[in-house]
């Protein structure tokens, strides 16, 4: 049998069993398609409050992962992603991760998250060894899995997991993993390391730039925001350091799950749809306003929203005009939390124009899927947005998308041409809000002066493929990329 490439993902969150954004989305799904392509795909993650302990697999033994301490000892759990045989490694320490949150409360993180994660990250590799399994490829995820690539380059020196290539993903540059430089003791690593080509950084411990410094390759998650990171203005303070990488920087665009989601299938929309049948589409919309609270009318267009709400979304410069956007023939459904002033307002604004706006606060996964059916219009002001998924499933349930011209929503929403009706979505460039006002009057006057543009639009875009296998494909070329630069030849099959 030909030897298959294989690739261990470390990574702090796994949807379905763990998620805040879409870098759960992203290791739920990407593992999937690469097996699919025959490679050997495992996931690494911490066992969580909240997922089902007892569906999974002990596996014998004691893992001993050496830190600053000395030593965090845990267990492992094993299960698989749902509808696939793909492993997760969960590991198990109570102290760290049996907490009612992932990383902290709303806006704040714990004190220890740098002893906690890197358990994770020492764990992972230490699992490796323990099972006997020595990847190809370890694929790092974010800040959290940040220092998997630092351990493979210093502690296991001339060890067998020293001849894994990195590949360190950036889901989202804003967050580092930033610490007083005193915390470096935690990880086990020497002060010898505490430097600015590794984790110093402007007189803090950064565990991205030294993951920039020690991966293989880096990649992030659309074209678009591979360029913009590299600026002063979405760099975040490393843009130095990722324009010094920029020929090891790749933009690989998202995929979506779209088995989850899936019109013709979806469980937890009223009526099932596709691109030759759009009347389920409509009973979607009816049942949306009706649980919304709305007078149910298909004259009027039903805009949508699921988002954090916080300021990367643009949610400071919608509550800005979502009053006069609300005077406007329209109605508004939105699904989100975060920031508490933002959920106060958008209840209190939902409270006195309850025929047009209803505000739920909190995660429905359901109810997402139910706005994305029923909306006619998706709305996201995102101030950047390295990939973005709802977009994505927005497209595919003939939900018009209307975003912001950055990251991974210019890469996947053609702007309408309103001389021909075509494209698949509004952009908007300036995110200010007469220029959000105006993108919303521009999808609102369309939907009553050309419907016909809409229809045409619909279809258009739930043409378009945003599934995970040509993503799969262009990870796998990556991988070999990165399999070569550090072994010095080609894999082998």
């Amino acid at each position: 049998m030909p030897r298959k490439l294989k690739v261990l993902f470390v990574s702090s969150e796994c949807a379905p069993f763990a998620k805040t954004g879409g870098l759960g989305d992203v290791v739920g799904a990407l593992p999937k398609a690469l097996a699919r392509r025959g490679i050997d795909a495992r996931i690494v993650m911490p066992l969580y409050s909240g997922i089902r302990w007892d569906d999974l697999d002990t596996l014998e033994g004691v893992l001993r992962v050496p830190n600053g301490f000395g030593e965090a000892r845990g267990g492992v759990r094993l299960g698989h992603l749902p509808r696939s045989e793909v492993p997760i490694y969960f590991l198990e320490h109570k102290d760290y991760f049996d907490r009612p949150y992932l990383y902290g409360p709303p806006e704040e993180g714990y004190s220890d998250n740098i002893e906690r994660f890197t358990f994770l990250s020492r764990g992972a590799l230490e699992l490796c060894k323990a099972l006997g399994f020595i990847p190809d490829i370890v694929h790092a995820n974010d800040w959290q899995a940040a220092l998997v690539p630092v351990y493979i380059n210093t502690v296991e020196w001339s060890k067998p997991l020293h001849g894994a290539a990195s590949l360190y993903t950036i889901h989202n540059l804003a967050y580092q993993g930033v610490w007083d430089g005193g915390a470096l003791f935690i990880t086990g690593l020497g002060r010898e390391h505490y430097h600015a080509r590794e984790f110093e950084h402007f007189g803090s411990m950064n565990l991205t730039k030294a993951a920039f410094y020690h991966s293989t390759l880096l990649n992030t998650v659309s074209p678009t925001y591979a360029r913009e990171i590299q600026t002063p203005e979405q760099g975040f303070g490393l843009d130095g350091v990722l324009r010094e990488r920029g020929g090891d920087l790749f933009g690989i665009l998202n995929g979506i799950d779209i088995e989850e989601w899936n019109p013709e299938t979806d469980p937890f929309i009223a009526a099932n749809f596709k691109t030759e049948s759009l009347a389920g589409k409509l009973a979607c919309k009816r049942s949306l306003q009706a649980e919304a609270g709305f007078p149910v009318r298909d004259d009027v267009p039903l805009f949508g929203i699921v988002s954090r709400l916080n300021p990367q979304k643009g949610i400071d410069v919608l509550a800005q005009v979502l009053r006069g956007a609300l005077d406007l023939n329209l109605q508004l459904v939105m699904l989100g939390s975060g920031d508490p002033d933002a959920e106060r307002y958008f209840l209190h604004v939902a409270g006195l124009r309850r025929d047009r706006f209803r505000a739920f606060i909190g995660f429905d996964n359901p109810l997402a899927h139910r706005i994305e059916a029923g909306a006619d219009y998706f709305l996201m002001p995102s101030r950047f947005e390295p990939c973005g998924l709802n977009q994505m499933y927005s497209l595919r349930y003939g939900t018009l998308p209307i975003v912001r011209a950055t990251g991974g929503l210019v890469d996947t929403v053609r702007q309408y041409e309103e001389s021909r009706g075509e494209g698949t979505g509004f952009l908007f460039h300036d995110l200010t809000p007469s220029a959000l006002y105006n993108v919303i009057g521009w999808a609102v006057s369309t939907w009553f002066d050309r419907p016909a543009h809409i229809d045409k639009m619909r279809v258009e875009a739930m043409a378009e493929n945003n599934s995970w296998d040509h993503s799969a494909e262009q990870y796998e070329r990556l991988y070999l990329k990165a399999y070569e630069r550090r072994r010095g030849h080609p894999f082998a099959e």
